[in-house]
C-alpha cells in the first residue's frame, strides 16, 4: 500500500475520532461515518470528509476502519441489509478491511471468511490505551488476519501505535480478551488494595508514590489508582464495555473447560455498576462498587 491512502472510517466515539483525526493529520484521505452524525461533525476541521453511511465511507477506500462498540455493530455495517449490502458489498477486490472494535473470536474468524469471499484482505485489529492512547497515537494494536495486509497496513498503523501481528483472523480479538481479562482485574485488585490502605489510615496518594517502581507497580496503578481516589471516573474505557468483554471471555473460557475465578468475581463488579446506572463511568469505577459493597458511603 502507498505511504498515504484513503480511508474510510466506521465510528467516531471516544476513540475513534481521535484515531481517525490522527490519521488524516498523517496525510491520509479519510473519510468518516458515525452513527450518531453530530459525533464526526468536529472531524471537519480536520480535512475529513462525512460520509452520510457506512457504504459512503468506503466507496474508493484503500483500506476501511471499523471502530464501533461490540460484534453485532461491526456484522452490522459490513455486512448491512437490503440493497446497500453493507462494507463488504461497497469494498474493492483487493481492499482492506480492518476491524478495530473489541468483538468475539468466532466473530472475527466468520468475517474474516465473509470477507475473503469478496476478495477483501481482512484484519481483526483490536487495540488497548482507551481514550488517552488513542489521541496520543500510543495505542497496542493487535492484529489477526492476513500477514501481507498486515505489513501492507503499518502506514496506518503507526499513525495509531504500535502494532503486533498475532496469527490468523480472530487472534487479534483473543489477545483483546486476554487484555481485557488482565486490566479488568487489576482495576478491581488495585481498588481494594487503597481501599485497605484508605480504611486503614495511610495516605493511598502517597502509598501509591511510595510502590512505584516495585513489583506491584504498574499502569493501572499510577493512573487508574490516582483517579479512584481523587474521584475522577470520566471515561475513557466504560464500565458496560468492560463488562461485555468480561463476558466474552468467560464464555470463551468455558467453552474451552478454563476456570475463571478473578475474572468472575471483576464481572460480576461491573455487572453491579451497569445495574446501578454507571456503566457509562470508566472502569476504574470498580472503585465506587467496592466501596457501596462495604458501607463506606452510606
Amino acid at each position: 500500500m502507498q505511504e498515504k491512502a484513503s480511508i474510510g472510517f466506521i465510528g467516531t466515539g471516544i476513540m475513534g475520532v481521535h484515531m481517525a483525526r490522527r490519521l488524516a493529520e498523517a496525510g491520509h484521505a479519510v473519510s468518516a461515518w458515525n452513527r450518531t452524525a453530530a459525533k464526526a461533525e468536529p472531524l471537519k476541521s480536520f480535512g475529513i470528509s462525512i460520509a452520510s453511511s457506512p457504504e459512503a465511507a468506503a466507496q474508493g477506500a484503500d483500506a476501511v476502519i471499523v471502530m464501533v462498540s461490540d460484534g453485532p455493530a461491526s456484522d452490522g455495517v459490513i455486512h448491512g441489509a437490503g440493497e446497500a449490502g453493507g462494507l463488504l458489498g461497497m469494498m474493492g477486490e483487493g481492499t482492506t478491511l480492518i476491524v478495530m472494535s473489541s468483538i468475539p473470536v468466532e466473530t472475527a474468524a466468520a468475517q474474516g471468511k465473509s470477507a475473503l469471499e469478496k476478495g477483501i484482505r481482512y484484519l481483526d485489529a483490536p487495540v488497548s490505551g482507551g481514550e488517552p492512547g488513542a489521541r496520543d497515537g500510543a495505542l497496542t494494536i493487535m492484529a489477526g488476519g492476513d500477514a501481507q495486509a498486515f505489513a501492507d497496513m503499518q502506514p496506518i498503523f503507526a499513525v495509531m501505535g504500535r502494532s503486533t501481528h498475532v496469527g490468523p483472523a480472530g487472534a487479534g480479538s483473543l489477545a483483546k480478551l486476554a487484555n481485557q481479562v488482565i486490566v479488568g482485574n487489576t482495576i478491581q485488585t488495585v481498588a481494594e488494595a487503597l481501599l485497605l490502605v484508605q480504611a486503614g489510615g495511610a495516605d493511598p496518594l502517597a502509598v501509591i508514590e511510595a510502590l512505584k517502581g516495585g513489583f506491584a507497580d504498574s499502569p493501572i496503578l499510577q493512573n487508574h489508582g490516582s483517579r479512584m481516589v481523587a474521584g475522577n471516573f470520566e471515561p475513557g474505557g466504560r464500565c458496560e464495555i468492560q463488562l461485555k468483554d468480561t463476558r466474552t471471555a468467560e464464555e470463551l473460557g468455558s467453552s474451552l473447560g478454563i476456570t475463571m475465578p478473578m475474572t468472575s468475581q471483576a464481572r460480576e463488579t461491573y455487572q453491579n455498576l451497569v445495574d446501578n446506572g454507571q456503566g457509562g463511568l470508566d472502569h476504574n469505577a470498580a472503585w465506587l462498587d467496592l466501596r457501596r459493597r462495604g458501607g463506606l458511603d452510606a
